[in-house]
């Protein structure tokens, strides 16, 4: 069975006392240290909205009712669409779904298993891919095409990824105009402007730095995608030990006042813009000094910010899933399916990075986006829990089969056994005698050829033609 949107919430590593411990901590951060804002635009919009700002330092800070004001016009429900409104992503509460993450510059080949740079290919393919696989729910543009130049990255990488999923499309953005110009040519393959806000099947990502500070480059991103009325994430990437504290409730902390005034400033520019609270939080390896994907600590952040992301009432924009494996391996295996876990049944709504990386995030794998469908397919059934209602308590059924029957053959069975177990594609449940028979495959190989499959023979929804020719015509860029 196909599960997306499943309810999580039951895992609550966060008392009620501790979220307002939390809560009150952040609302002091903004009024006495405030956050850095090198950039002239922000600077004037917190200004003119009431913020305290000192020019001469860029430092903004927030009053509570300003700050309690602003989060609580943040919207509550955030709907990502997809081409296909099968797709479609309902973002509010403890709903969850999980997908891909990037962007990175590398990935192993399918063919060698060899490392080497990304190219637009391989956003056309791992798009292809990921809208085959039936449990990941969104496509965020996971790979960089290194042999474009930069100003013809953003077009490509949104029209390679549109033409080859039907699913919600998110990525980062690299220039001002090629921003404009994915908006453009979303707004043209939806029909007109209009029709683009009412289905937005894309979204942009504009990065919040730590600690407590704004990037001039990307909230001159962040203001313009606000304007533009383009569905955003502001996630910022504490680093516990580095560029944050090294307890888990200081990381949460501060990642909540470095995404909230990102949140904030797209209120401030757009009240009503759909924005999630984001994170990308996680540790340092205080061995090596070196930024860690797969740490159990990085999946209790972002489900400790879950919960505080549910207290403030917005979408959350979670990272988990990741690994720091070189290839796909048991180590690849365990750190996924834990992170992956905790912050699903915390309820993080949009869970990214969830499939396909490797490496400290530096590395995309085809046959780990496989594997990864199947962790994510295991970790929603997990939240979709034990449902309990008169039919699943068959009492009728135990009565008429009584003691020392069976129940393979009870209608009751056949009605219920193909939602009630998570059937698995890529792991092995044969017997040894038959594992052997069919070439003795590890998880890796029966991955890789799954994959395989899938690119040889998948077909996505094709884009409408009379758009896509427009498209073409005016962006000769695109190299499709």
């Amino acid at each position: 069975m196909v599960v997306k949107g499943a309810m999580g919430g039951s895992f609550k590593p966060l008392s009620e006392s501790d979220i307002r411990s939390i809560n009150e901590m952040v609302i002091r951060i903004f009024e006495e240290v405030g956050v850095k804002v090198p950039n002239d635009q922000a600077l004037q919009i917190f200004s003119d909205k009431g913020a305290q700002v000192d020019k001469s330092s860029g430092i903004v800070k927030i009053s509570r009712a300003m700050f309690e004001d602003l989060v609580a016009g943040a919207p509550e429900k955030v709907v990502l669409c997809g081409r296909k409104e099968e797709n479609d992503l309902t973002l509010e509460g403890a709903r969850t779904y999980l997908g891909t993450g990037g962007t990175v510059l590398n990935c192993l080949d399918l063919e060698t298993g060899k490392r080497r740079p990304t190219t637009l290919q391989d956003v056309k393919d791992f798009a292809r891919l990921m809208d085959a696989l039936d449990h990941i729910a969104f496509f965020v543009i996971n790979v960089y095409p290194n042999e474009l130049p930069n100003e013809d990255v953003d077009v490509n990488r949104f029209y390679s990824a549109l033409s080859n999923t039907s699913k919600h499309v998110m990525g980062g953005i690299y220039t001002m105009e090629g921003l404009r110009s994915v908006v453009k040519m979303a707004e043209e393959l939806a029909g007109s402007p209009e029709k683009l806000r009412e289905r937005p099947f894309i979204s942009m990502i504009t990065c919040v730095m730590s600690p407590l500070l704004l990037d001039d480059s990307y909230t001159d991103f962040l203001i313009e995608v606000a304007r533009q009325g383009i569905p955003l994430a502001t996630p910022s990437e504490p680093l516990a030990g580095a560029t944050s504290p090294v307890t888990l409730a200081a990381t949460i902390a501060t990642n909540c006042v470095e995404t909230l005034t990102g949140v904030m400033l797209a209120q401030l520019v757009n009240p009503g813009t759909p924005t999630l609270f984001g994170s990308v939080a996680t540790n340092m390896d205080m061995k090596s000094g070196s930024y860690l994907a797969g740490s159990i600590e990085s999946g209790l952040i972002n489900a400790g910010l879950a919960q505080m992301a549910q207290h403030y009432k917005i979408p959350f924009y979670a990272t988990a899933g990741m690994s720091d494996s070189k290839l796909p391996d048991c180590q690849a295996g365990y750190e996924k399916a834990t992170t992956a876990m905790v912050a699903a049944l915390a309820g993080a709504n949009y869970i990214h990075d969830a499939a396909g990386l490797l490496e400290f995030c530096t590395t995309a794998s085809y046959e780990q986006m496989v594997i990864d469908d199947e962790i994510i397919g295991t970790c929603l059934r997990a939240v979709r829990g034990i449902e309990v209602n008169e039919k699943t308590l068959a009492e009728e059924t135990i009565r008429r089969v009584g003691p020392g029957g069976n129940f393979v053959a009870e209608m009751h069975t056949i009605e219920n056994f193909r939602t009630e177990f998570f059937y698995p594609q890529v792991a092995d449940r044969q017997s040894r005698k038959h594992w052997e028979r069919d070439g003795s495959l590890d998880a890796r190989e029966r991955a890789r050829r799954i994959a395989r499959d899938l690119l040889a023979n998948h077909q996505p929804e094709p884009l409408p033609e009379a758009a896509n020719k427009s498209i073409l015509a005016q962006y000769k860029a695109i190299k499709p």
